[in-house]
C-alpha cells in the first residue's frame, strides 16, 4: 500500500529541493465544484503527483480543490492530463502560473481535507456559493477603472494590501478571510447600488465574496478571472495598461512577486520605502512583517530588539517565554494601532520569573 503522507523531516526536504536541477513551474489552480468523498479523490491525487515529484499546499473539501504548487517541468504534462482526468469539473481548468518564479517555492506535498477550501466562517445554510458575480477579464477590469460609479474591493488580507493593490482600491483591514467577509459588507452598505469590483490573488476568495455580497442584497457585484496573477499576465501579454501597483503577495517561500516598480509599503521598523516581507528569524515569534535590509541587519532579521535578544538564550529558556507569550496571530496588523504580537516586556519578565 502507498505511503500517503510525508514521513522526512522539513529541513532534509528543504535542502533536497534546493539541491535540484531540474526546472520547475509554479502555479496555482482551484474549482468550486460538489465531491462526494473528498478522502478518495485527496488519495487518489496524492499518489498520482507523489511520483511526479509535485511540492506544495492543496485543500480539497466537499465544495471543491484548492492549490497552491511546484510542478517539474519535465512531468508538467503528466501532471495536468491527471488533473483534467481527476473529475469532470477540472477538465481544461486555469492554471495560474506564477509571475515570477525562481523554482524555489514550495518543498513538499501537503494535501489536506478540510471543511472548506478557503476558511470563510459561513454558516448560513440559505448561502448559494454557487450564485457568483460576474467575471471581468482584463481589458474589461482597465475599462471599469475608468467608471465612477464603480468600487474595487480587496479581498485579500490587510498585510498583502499594504505591499501591493489596483490604484484607489479598498482596503477592508482583516488579518483572515473569515473576519473579512462580514466586514466588507458593513463597510460597503451605503453603496450597495454601486458597482462592486472584488478581487484577490488568484481568485478563490473574491468568487466566493462576490456571492456573499449578492447574499446580502448587493446587486451589481463583479469579481476579477483568475485574479491578480490572471490580469497582470493578460494586460502584459496584450500590451494593456497596468493598474496594479506595486508587489502581489503570495503565500510560499518567494513571499510575493513583483508587478510594477513602484514600491509603496514601508519597513515596519524605520519607515524607508520596502515591501519585502520575511519572518522574524527567532523561531519561538516567527512574526510576519515588513523589513529593510538595513534593519534585517541591525535586528539579526528579528523583529525587535527583544527577539533578538532572546536568539542568545537557550532552548529552554525560550520555551518558557514562549509558553508565558501565548499564541496570537503572528501578522504586524498596523491598522490596529499596536503590534500584539510582537513580545512584551512584562510578560517576558513573567516568564523568567516562572523559570
Amino acid at each position: 500500500m502507498p505511503v500517503l503522507h510525508n514521513r522526512i523531516s522539513n529541513q532534509k526536504l528543504k535542502e533536497k529541493m534546493l539541491a535540484e536541477t531540474q526546472e520547475r513551474q509554479t502555479l496555482s489552480f482551484y474549482k468550486y465544484f460538489a465531491l462526494d468523498n473528498p478522502n478518495m479523490f485527496r488519495d487518489k491525487l496524492y499518489t498520482q503527483w507523489n511520483q511526479l515529484s509535485v511540492f506544495g499546499r492543496v485543500y480539497i473539501a466537499k465544495e471543491g480543490i484548492n492549490a497552491q504548487i511546484s510542478v517539474p517541468i519535465d512531468h508538467y504534462n503528466d501532471f495536468k492530463a491527471s488533473l483534467f482526468n481527476a473529475h469532470p469539473a477540472l477538465e481544461q481548468i486555469r492554471l495560474n502560473t506564477a509571475l515570477e518564479d525562481n523554482g524555489r517555492s514550495f518543498w513538499v506535498l501537503r494535501m489536506k481535507v478540510r471543511q472548506r477550501i478557503v476558511a470563510d466562517g459561513i454558516e448560513d445554510e440559505t448561502f448559494n456559493p454557487a450564485h457568483t458575480g460576474k467575471y471581468l477579464k482584463a481589458h474589461e477590469v482597465n475599462e471599469m477603472i475608468k467608471d465612477p460609479d464603480a468600487l474595487f474591493v480587496d479581498m485579500r488580507n490587510h498585510y498583502e494590501y499594504e505591499v501591493g493593490h489596483f490604484k484607489n482600491a479598498i482596503k477592508v483591514p482583516s488579518d483572515t478571510f473569515r473576519e473579512q467577509l462580514p466586514m466588507a459588507v458593513d463597510m460597503l452598505k451605503e453603496d450597495k447600488e454601486k458597482k462592486m469590483v472584488l478581487y484577490c490573488t488568484g481568485g478563490i476568495r473574491c468568487e466566493k465574496a462576490s456571492a456573499y455580497l449578492l447574499h446580502h442584497g448587493f446587486k451589481n457585484v463583479y469579481h476579477v478571472e483568475g485574479g491578480i496573477i490572471e490580469y497582470v499576465r493578460t494586460a502584459k501579454k496584450k500590451d494593456l495598461p497596468l493598474h496594479f501597483i506595486g508587489k502581489n503577495f503570495v503565500f510560499d517561500e518567494r513571499m510575493g512577486e513583483r508587478v510594477s516598480e513602484e514600491v509603496i509599503a514601508h519597513c515596519h521598523q524605520c519607515e524607508q520605502f520596502c515591501d519585502t516581507h520575511v519572518n522574524c528569524h527567532n523561531s519561538a515569534c516567527h512574526l510576519l512583517f515588513i523589513q529593510c535590509a538595513i534593519c534585517s541587519e541591525k535586528f539579526s532579521g528579528c523583529c525587535s530588539a527583544i527577539c533578538q535578544e532572546e536568539l542568545e538564550l537557550s532552548p529552554e529558556e525560550r520555551r518558557l517565554r514562549r509558553s508565558a507569550r501565548g499564541n496570537k496571530i503572528k501578522i504586524f496588523n498596523k491598522s490596529k494601532d499596536v503590534l500584539e504580537t510582537i513580545m512584551n516586556k512584562s510578560i517576558i519578565d513573567q516568564g523568567n520569573k516562572e523559570g
